[in-house]
């Protein structure tokens, strides 16, 4: 079998054919990957071979039909076949002997393009910002694509004299393995076996090894890939020396050990490699468990498709691999759908648009680089989770004011995983969390508090609750309770009932504002004095560990408002002023909630001090700029105040504490203390004393979405209308919801970290037709100097 091996080999480097296939596929890959604007890697900006691994398989399903068409059958063409035959050594050995010798020729084809990562890892932003495991691990689902490709074409060469013929038949046989049959799935007739098609094509096993992770699942389809066709070919050649019922007894033996390689129960149990340096694609154990026990099926929906640029390329693969990994630990439970919002003619384009619209997804708009300049393009970097019953939206794109748009994206890929799999613990939940947010206290209405209730209504009950008149019986029901800007006073048995439901594990979000300050009473009456509201929780919350102070914070970092500064032809003029009263909440902290979260809208925002309180956990997650001062009472506000300009002086103080995390088992702050009145049947809770979780925040405005005069129809929470911008005011009460209701791992999957590979801008600009030329001229370089050694060994020998 060497011996067949070596003369493969030899054979194929002896002829100028040979090294010309070999030339003309190093050619094609170097300009499509360096040359071609389209697709190449200096254009993208990314430190990856990304691009190389997505187009080599359609390189190779010419390369490999071409190195392999006359292994067999060129040997009968030429009347050597025979010749073999009559040797000592079995069909076995003489096909593997090929099999080996022609997938060596195409591994020696495909090593010169190590060139690509050698440049790519020298023009790193810093150099050698190259994830090296990942490469490697996408150059070994490379090499597993292509042994698969030998066997098939090992198995056409076999099945005829011709070798163009072989050829011609191994290109479409490819062609149909590696992408036909996926094409076929995506029909609607097969839509009812598309995953069990898709397993059965070549693409998804590829697209799954060629991010840098290997299963065994992908590992055992490749290997059997091979071994089938294979044994087709031996079977196939050995038809006239072996009685049919054995060839079809081997074959049918083959089809049925192999099936049972490929089958669950089997490849589970082996884990897979990840090589990627951050482990990117590694699934925390939260998330395993979550999908591993799902009961009924989870759609996914992508709606990020279509012409995208670069950047929004990578986050459509992270959003497609993650969803996919989610799938494979599901046992094929979760199904995925990619889907082009802007496909057809105008008409759908605007109809499916809007669809999406009023479904709360919102699109982006983004300036496409064209041949006639940029032009604008919507896209929808959202998702839709969904059961039969429910399903959730989920926002694929991460926005942080400030932040460069390449690390926004990464931040939108390191949340990935979050996203879905809260979404799908949402959809799948058994039984609903009670949300319940508070009235009778002067609290927002439901139309200010719309999109807020809205938001949290995927996978809850939400609604209203009245302290007063609800019993025992239904706290214990309540998981959650949001206290949103109440202007009057809780009475002592209402603050016993909040004790009865923190002592028994209930969370609650204190959103409070301890002064009395809003712009309608400043635009009507110009200002206002700073008096403190009496809400009677001071001493309640002082004893949890948080004491709201009687101030308010001014902050260069703000939002604006408009205001009338003239008029014109009897048509006020208005332009937009800062605010300074108006903080927008830049956060730094690195806890998973408000990681990488984009600014928070607020509205007359005081400050928070911590309490020391044994047993309770304090984390103080929203601070305001360091550019702030502080409004002590007694004080006064005037919408005069736009008109003087701040003293950068008094603004450098300190960034200061605004909402804080409190966790732990809380007192009771009716212990030695008399029952209220009110309370009928007062419980002793001395005894009862659950680990709690709220968040405590001086704010109550963020919680409130502005509202559409014209209408009286509620924006978006966290919408400006002035400004015309969308804050994160909505995200961060989600990831609020999703911390108090659930197990802290699940909101820490937050903390994903994924290194951001970029290349060098500078040196890309500076020698980018130096960078091409290398890397189109200097594979050619290397086959030919091997060429030229290889021919030179064999004149000396023979000569």
């Amino acid at each position: 079998m060497f011996s067949i091996y070596k003369k493969e080999v030899a054979s194929y480097f002896n002829s100028l054919i040979g090294y010309l296939a070999i030339g003309l596929f190093l050619l094609l890959t170097g300009l499509l990957l360096w040359f071609f604007p389209d697709s190449s890697i200096l254009d993208t900006g990314y430190a990856s071979l990304e691009g190389f691994f997505s187009i080599a398989p359609y390189l190779l399903l010419f390369l490999v039909p071409a190195i392999t068409m006359r292994s067999i059958a060129g040997e009968k063409a030429d009347g050597t076949y025979d010749l073999l035959l009559s040797r000592p050594i079995s069909l076995k050995q003489i096909v593997i002997g090929k099999y080996l010798g022609s997938l060596t020729i195409v591994v020696l084809a495909i090593l010169p393009t190590i060139v690509y990562a050698i440049t790519i890892y020298l023009l790193a932003f810093p150099k050698g910002n190259i994830d090296l495991g990942a490469t490697i691990g996408s150059y070994l689902g490379l090499i597993l694509l292509s042994s698969a490709f030998t066997a098939l074409c090992i198995f056409c060469s076999s099945l005829t004299q011709n070798p163009v013929i072989a050829f011609l038949v191994s290109v479409f046989l490819c062609f149909i393995a590696y992408y036909g049959i996926v094409a076929i799935s995506q029909l609607a007739v097969f839509i009812a076996v598309a995953d069990q098609l898709n397993a059965v094509g070549i693409q998804s096993h590829y697209n799954a090894v060629s991010r840098g992770v290997l299963a065994a699942k992908d590992f055992i389809y490749f290997v059997s890939f091979s071994i089938l066709f294979l044994t087709f070919s031996i079977g196939h050649l050995g038809r006239l020396f072996n009685p049919r019922k054995k060839t079809f007894t081997v074959y049918l033996t083959t089809i049925v050990i192999l099936l049972l390689l490929n089958q669950s129960f089997f490849y589970n149990q082996f884990d897979r490699i990840d090589f990627t340096e951050d482990k990117r694609f590694t699934l925390t154990e939260t998330s395993k468990d979550l999908v591993k026990n799902l009961d009924s099926e989870v759609y996914i929906t992508i709606f990020l498709d279509g012409e995208l640029p670069s950047g929004f390329k990578r986050l459509r693969r992270a959003a497609i691999d993650m969803a996919s990994d989610l799938r494979t630990y599901s046992n094929d439970r979760i199904k995925i759908n990619l889907v082009d919002p802007l496909e057809g003619d105008q008409n759908q384009q605007q109809e499916y648009t809007q669809a999406l619209i009023n479904q709360g997804l919102y699109p982006t708009n983004l300036s496409v680089k064209s041949e006639s300049g940029f032009s604008q393009k919507l896209i929808f970097p959202a998702a839709i989770v969904n059961t039969e019953e429910l399903e959730v939206n989920v926002n694929l794109l991460q926005n942080k004011t400030g932040a460069d748009p390449e690390q926004v994206l990464n931040n939108s890929i390191q949340n990935l995983e979050y996203a879905f799999a809260s979404a799908i613990k949402k959809v799948v939940a058994q039984k609903k969390s009670y949300i319940g947010f508070t009235e009778g206290h002067g609290e927002p209405s439901d139309l200010e508090l719309y999109d807020a209730m809205h938001t949290l209504t995927a996978g809850n009950q939400v609604g209203r609750i009245n302290l007063d008149s609800i019993d025992f019986s239904g706290l214990k029901q309540m998981q959650v309770i949001v206290i949103a800007k109440p202007t009057q006073p809780f009475s002592e048995s209402e603050k016993y009932k909040l004790d009865f439901f923190i002592r028994h594990g209930g969370s609650v979000i204190w959103a409070i504002d301890q002064l009395d300050a809003g712009l309608e009473n400043l635009r009507s009456k110009g200002s206002q004095p700073l008096i403190g509201r009496q809400l009677n929780i001071d001493d309640q919350l002082f004893l949890y560990g948080a004491r709201l102070n009687y101030n308010m914070v001014a902050d260069l970092n703000c939002g604006q408002i408009p205001l009338s500064v003239g008029n014109i032809a009897g048509k006020a003029q208005i332009e937009l002023a800062p605010w300074y009263f108006f903080p927008i909440l830049m956060p730094t902290s690195t806890h998973p909630i408000v990681k990488n979260l984009d600014g928070i809208h607020t509205e007359f925002i005081g400050t928070i001090d911590t309490i020391a309180t044994a047993g309770i956990k304090k984390e103080v997650i929203l601070q305001t700029s360091p550019f702030t001062r502080l409004l002590n009472t007694p004080a006064t506000l005037s919408l005069q105040m736009v008109e003087e300009q701040p003293d950068p002086a008094k603004f450098q103080t300190k960034s200061q504490p605004v909402a804080v995390l409190l966790s732990g088992k809380f007192p009771y702050i009716f212990e030695n203390r008399p029952t209220p009145s009110g309370i009928t049947s007062p419980i002793d809770l001395s005894s009862i004393s659950n680990p709690a979780k709220m968040l405590v925040i001086s704010d109550g405005d963020w919680l409130i979405n502005q509202v559409n005069t014209k209408d009286q129809s509620p924006y978006p929470l966290g919408w400006d209308r002035y400004t015309e911008q969308q804050f994160a005011n909505k995200i961060f009460l989600e990831n609020i919801v999703d911390y108090l209701l659930n197990e802290e791992s699940l909101i820490s999957l937050r903390n994903r970290e994924v290194k951001l590979r970029l290349l060098d801008q500078a040196k890309v600009k500076d020698k980018k037709l130096e960078w091409q030329m290398i890397n189109i001229a200097l594979p050619l370089l290397l086959l030919f100097l091997i060429g030229f050694v290889q021919q030179y060994i064999r004149k000396k020998k023979y000569t």
